[in-house]
């Protein structure tokens, strides 16, 4: 099992339509509230688009607690 980077960090995504884009931008938002430096957020968002819809809820699970 791999670790979350940010566990404090949690963003609901049950309800969510789906949309990648806006997977992507309730995440980036979290992580900026938590302070997280821009090369961080850069890097979560390159690793979040560098591939299909699966890599993106991946991505997403390991950077931060998704409920």
């Amino acid at each position: 099992m791999i670790d979350v980077k940010y566990p404090g960090i949690k963003v609901k995504l049950v309800g969510e339509d789906g949309n990648a884009f806006a997977i992507l931008g309730k995440v980036r938002r979290a992580l900026k509230e938590a302070n997280i430096s821009p090369d961080e957020i850069e890097q979560f968002y390159k690793e979040a688009t560098s591939g299909d819809y699966d890599n993106l809820l991946c991505v997403v699970s390991d950077w931060v607690n998704v409920s």
